[in-house]
This record gives structure tokens, C-alpha cells and sequence, in this order.
């Protein structure tokens, strides 16, 4: 019977049968291996964490955790910095008083698909904290979603919602973000039930927040008819749980324990890799009264890539003096191991940052305590001064009326008080250190313009940062990061991933460039050039380079000045224009050198050029546009109307591409 059935088959039925039967013996043999212990597999054998931020019903839609735990309430977050995420957890905590549990949500984690069926849940409310990014952009964790909500497929009707922007009014597009969702939302069918919060950073963000907030919690309880539980006020988001003797502790990493031991790609805010500074030097001269350093991080092995024009984002640790000025004010052992773990047990975060953890290592690694001090945090912490006069001014500081706002301003915002400067002046407020650390906000990566080309060596990313540094009344104020970065000699290590930037070169090498960086402003066109010389040097056609370099002093300030020359000799740089602001008596600026070099400039734009800027967006980025808009009117002849609408084609089509900061 066999043979007849071999003999009926002709050489392709063998093949395929052959293979059909491998594949069954690889199922069958990778099934058996994975019923096996993971120590026969893998060695060594790693201890099994939950990540502080891992979705308890991750297999579960958002929408149906809402009908299942009965929750009405949506609070979607858009945040580059932390700072929208932390506004949502807030308002989530104050809907407690109203006895409502909201569902918080970061849109990278689900299928924004699922918003569609929003309106299944009954009596529906959607909040939206959204940061705008960069020149009008959304951020990160939120582009998806503002892709989905603009396409227009997604129906909200029946749905309330209410919207508050975080931006700020030094870029050209503020709160773009906030305001397109905030219309596209009701275009969508949603009902807006409160108006739109314009956070703004360069003024007062915490108090635009109080405000809108003070605002809008009474309109929502009366959209809905909730009643206010007094009780729910005093209620805590975390409880701090003890950890079981030779537990493994998280000493500073982020997703996983062990990650810095055994990293795994890709790498991100959520697993940034464990970078190793080859190189920290200084680049200003010794006649300057700042330092500005110049590191290299290696990635070799990572196999992390990036482009000139990107950002490396570098992750800090706090000044281990101030940790132990809270040690030492607040009186508690700083080794001792503990975890805080969520009192709702259906929510999606379960640690506010990685447990279990020590004291200490809370401290300098996952929260910010040199930041200026949030209200929230002021009127938690006011319940445990001993002494009335220090409750009272505490409770007046948290307070959204126009003494406590005013006294804020003055107190925390101007004269820039962390929880260490607050602490240190009301003597009696000793909060549990268990509680600060919930209240904390987490301690952020810092963004940084990389300075070098992949071209040129793919495996080490150079940054260049001025070192924040300065005083107010007796009190010296450090900058987190650049001081961290100080302390970083050669062969240390520091926590890194690269964000994607979509300032990019033109894509052909012969198209005229125009770069208008002063101070570390010229770090990504570091980049540039070097990406320009790799090509030159590979026998392709260079477009000229034309940069807009300032600084204080040639003597003092003026980095990678060896550098410039060399790119000049070489015939890279073919233009390189210096304004020294305080290196004679009437100020120069880059805008100065432009308006000089007009005719020129008008030329290579009108033939294509590219401009570029990084730098400052309060002054310079705005001086710049508008001497460049001058250039078009007064040498390319156009009418004021017509340099606006050439100006604004030239940033719709990429050919002026701006990485600027406040």
C-alpha cells in the first residue's frame, strides 16, 4: 500500500511533504523546550520584576477596563518632558474627591482605534494634557494619536471633553497641538464642557494649571451632579509596602532590573542604554566665567543609530549633596529597601517609579527635588508643619487666588525653590519620606543637539552643553544635568538613547546650506559639516556652507574655533560669518551678519538653499526670522504679504528647519 503511494507522487509532492514534516518536528521540539525551565535555557538567570509602569490588564482595551471597573472618566497625556504626564496623574487624584477613578492613559501604550468606541461608555469624559513639541509639533508618545484623531474616522458624539495645552510663547506655533485637538474634538462630535487651557512655560506653567484646574473640577462636578467627598482630600495614591531580605533592588535603571548588566535594544526613554564617556573636556579658554563641555558618549556594540541633527537624551542623577541635606532634615535610613505600590488596584501604573528601591536611590535617580516645588506638593506637605505659621503659609502658597498665585510667583517661581530650599526654610514640615516620594515629579532626561556625524564615527555621539551655574541671594543653583555631566570623567558610565530629530540635511550633497547657530547652538552644524566633508572627501559634489557662528568673545567663548578653520581650508565651510556680542563696544548678533551678508544670502535662498537655526527661540530665533523676512522684501522685492507667504512655504517645504529652546 505504501509503495503505491510513493510511486503516485512525483518529486515536488516529495519536497513539499519533507518540509511539512520538519516543520512539525520544529513545533513539536520548541514546544517541549518551552515547557522547560527557563535556568536550562538561559544562564545566568534573571529575577522576574514587574516595571513600575507595566499595565496590570495589558491584554485588556482601554475601553473595556472603563465598562468593567465603571469609570467614566478618559485622561490621555501627550508629554516630551514628564510634565503633561504628571499634570494627568494630578487631575486624576482630585477626581478622587469627587469618589471617581479615572482611567490614565499614555496613547503610545493602546490602539487609539479603540477612542471609537468611547461613546459606549455612559456619560463619557475625555481630558486631554497635551504638550506641543518643537515648531508645532506633537510630542512623541502622541503622534500616533494626533494622526488618528485628524484623519476624521473616529465618531464621538455623546462624548464630553475638555482640553489643556502645555507650550510656550516664545516659538512661532504655541500651543498648536492643544488648540488643533481641542477643534478637532468637536468637529469629531464631542461635547467641550469646559474651555481650553493654554499652559505657558515661559511664564508661569504651574500657575496657568492651578487656574484652569480651580476652574474646571466644580464645572465638571456640576456637568455630572458628583458630590465632593471630603474625606477622599487626605487620601494617598501609594502605600509603601517592606521588601523581603536579600530582594533584588533597582539601583537606578529604568524598565527592568539588570538592564545596564544585560542590555537589550532597542533603547528609549522607557531603556536607555548604559553609555561610557570616552572623552569630557572643556571648550571654553580660561579667560571665560563659564565652562561649556564637550563629551563623547561611546555606543559601541549598542548598535544604537543616529543622524546629525538629532538629540541625545542623557538621564541625570541629583546632586548626592542635596540628597543628603533631605536625609539629614528629614531623619529616616536612606538604605532602607521598600516599594510603594498603587492603593487602586485595577490602575494601569502600579509604582509611580521602579521598585523595590531604597531611599537613597529613589532620591538620586527617579525624582526631581531641584525643580521649582509644584502647589500640590506645598499643600500635601503643609499638614505636617508642627508650627501654625509655616502651615499657614504653605497652605497660602497652594491657594489659586490672586495673594496665594502672587506669593507663588514670588517664592517658588522667581527665587527658584526646590523641596530641599522649602524644607530648609519651614524647619517644622517634615512629610514621611515615603509620601515626598510620591508627591515628587520624576526626575526627566535632558535633550541635547548631537555634535558629530555617524560618517565619521558611527559608534561614539558627541554633545557640547554649557554648565548651568549661578546664584540667587545666597542660595547656588546648579543645573541637574550639566553639573551631573562635570562629574563624569573618561571611562564613567550614564544612562542614553537617541530621539529622532527631523532637522535633516538636503538630501542632495550640492544643495547650498545655510546654518545660523551662536553659542551651543552650533552643535548639530558640528554635524553637518562633518557629514559634508565625508561626502567631499568621497569625491561627491559639495554645495557651499554658509555659517552664522556667535559668541561673547573670540578669546573667551568662541568653541571649535581649530575646527572652523580646518573646515575652511579644507573648502567645506565656504562662508563663515562670527558676531562677538561683547568683544567691542556696540553688540553684534548673528542677525547683524545676516542683514550684512544680504545680498548674498537672497542669492543662494532664491537658488534653493536651505536655512537653518538652533539656538535660543526667546530672542535670537525671532530676531532671525525677521531680518530673513526683511532680506526677501527689501533685496528679493517682495511685498510684506508675499515675505510672509515665501517664509512660510520655505518651513511648509522643509527648507527652513529650526531646533530651538527657551
Amino acid at each position: 500500500m505504501l509503495d503505491w503511494i510513493v510511486s503516485g507522487l512525483d518529486t515536488s509532492d516529495l519536497v513539499v511533504l519533507t518540509l511539512l514534516a520538519g516543520g512539525a518536528i520544529i513545533f513539536f521540539v520548541m514546544k517541549f523546550l518551552n515547557q522547560q525551565p527557563s535556568s536550562s535555557r538561559y544562564s545566568p538567570t534573571v529575577a522576574s520584576v514587574t516595571p513600575s509602569t507595566v499595565t496590570s490588564k495589558s491584554n485588556q482595551s482601554f475601553i473595556d477596563r472603563m465598562k468593567n471597573e465603571n469609570r467614566q472618566v478618559l485622561i490621555m497625556y501627550g508629554s516630551q518632558t514628564g510634565t503633561a504626564e504628571e499634570m494627568s496623574g494630578r487631575l486624576a487624584k482630585d477626581l478622587t474627591r469627587y469618589s471617581k477613578k479615572a482611567v490614565v492613559v499614555d496613547p503610545e501604550d493602546i490602539e487609539c482605534e479603540d477612542l471609537n468606541r468611547l461613546s459606549e461608555i455612559e456619560d463619557a469624559l475625555l481630558v486631554l494634557c497635551i504638550a506641543t513639541y518643537g515648531e508645532g509639533d506633537p510630542t512623541d508618545n502622541a503622534v500616533t494619536l494626533v494622526e488618528y484623531l485628524n484623519a476624521g474616522d473616529c465618531d464621538l458624539s455623546g462624548v464630553r471633553f475638555a482640553v489643556f495645552g502645555l507650550g510656550n510663547k516664545t516659538y512661532e506655533h504655541f500651543n498648536e497641538i492643544g488648540k488643533q485637538m481641542d477643534q478637532q474634538l468637536e468637529k469629531l462630535g464631542a461635547k467641550r464642557i469646559f474651555h481650553m487651557g493654554l499652559g505657558d512655560d515661559d511664564a508661569n506653567l504651574e500657575e496657568d494649571f492651578m487656574i484652569w484646574r480651580e476652574a474646571f473640577l466644580p464645572k465638571v462636578a456640576e456637568e455630572f451632579g458628583w458630590e465632593l467627598n471630603t474625606e477622599a482630600e487626605t487620601m494617598r495614591q501609594y502605600q509603601m509596602e517592606p521588601v523581603e531580605e536579600g530582594k533584588a533592588l533597582f539601583k537606578g535603571e529604568f524598565g527592568r532590573l539588570g538592564a545596564y548588566e544585560r542590555p537589550r535594544p532597542p533603547f528609549d526613554v522607557k531603556n536607555p542604554y548604559l553609555a561610557t564617556i570616552a572623552v569630557n573636556e572643556e571648550l571654553h579658554t580660561e579667560h571665560s566665567d563659564r565652562s561649556c563641555r564637550h563629551i563623547e558618549f561611546s555606543v559601541e556594540g549598542s548598535r544604537i543609530r543616529y543622524e546629525a541633527g538629532d538629540h541625545l537624551a542623557v538621564f541625570p542623577t541629583n546632586d548626592p549633596v542635596l540628597v543628603d541635606r533631605l536625609i539629614s532634615m528629614l531623619e529616616f535610613d536612606p538604605d532602607h529597601a521598600f516599594r510603594l505600590v498603587n492603593v487602586d488596584e485595577d490602575a494601569s501604573k502600579r509604582h509611580p517609579f521602579p521598585c523595590p528601591t531604597t531611599f537613597r536611590t529613589a532620591l538620586s535617580h527617579y525624582v526631581d527635588i531641584c525643580a521649582p516645588v509644584k502647589s500640590h506638593v506645598l499643600k500635601a506637605i503643609s499638614e505636617y508643619c508642627s508650627e501654625d505659621g509655616e502651615k499657614e503659609f504653605l497652605n497660602k502658597l497652594a491657594t489659586a487666588n490672586e495673594e496665594g498665585l502672587r506669593e507663588y510667583a514670588r517664592y517658588i517661581v522667581k527665587e527658584r525653590r526646590s523641596i530641599v530650599d522649602v524644607l530648609t526654610d519651614q524647619k517644622s514640615c517634615k512629610p514621611p519620606i515615603e509620601y515626598l516620594l510620591e508627591l515628587l515629579p520624576r526626575l526627566q532626561a535632558r535633550y541635547y543637539s548631537i555634535a558629530s556625524s555617524p560618517r565619521i564615527n558611527e559608534e561614539k555621539i558627541a554633545v557640547c552643553a554649557v554648565v548651568t551655574k549661578y546664584t540667587i541671594g545666597d542660595r547656588l543653583i546648579n543645573g541637574v544635568c550639566t553639573r551631573y555631566l562635570t562629574t563624569k570623567d573618561a571611562g564613567s558610565k550614564s544612562p542614553v538613547f537617541v530621539r529622532k530629530s527631523t532637522m535633516r540635511l538636503p538630501h542632495r550633497t550640492s544643495t547650498q546650506v545655510i546654518m545660523i547657530g551662536p553659542g551651543t547652538g552650533f552643535a548639530p552644524f558640528r554635524g553637518f559639516l562633518q557629514d559634508r566633508q565625508f561626502h567631499k572627501n568621497a569625491g561627491k559634489e559639495v554645495g557651499a556652507m554658509h555659517l552664522y557662528y556667535g559668541c561673547r568673545h573670540p578669546d573667551h567663548d568662541y568653541i571649535y574655533k581649530e575646527e572652523l578653520a580646518k573646515f575652511q581650508e579644507d573648502q567645506v565651510l565656504t562662508h563663515l560669518e562670527c558676531a562677538f556680542s561683547r568683544a567691542q563696544e556696540k553688540k553684534i548678533y548673528v542677525q547683524d551678519r545676516l542683514w550684512e551678508t544680504r545680498d548674498r544670502i537672497w542669492e543662494a535662498i532664491n537658488n534653493g538653499a536651505h536655512v537653518y537655526i538652533c539656538g535660543d527661540a526667546r530672542n535670537m530665533a525671532r530676531d532671525v526670522q525677521a531680518t530673513l523676512q526683511k532680506i526677501f522684501r527689501e533685496i528679493g522685492g517682495k511685498t510684506e504679504t508675499e515675505a510672509v507667504a515665501y517664509f512660510k512655504d520655505m518651513e511648509k517645504t522643509k527648507r527652513y528647519q529650526a531646533d530651538v529652546w527657551s
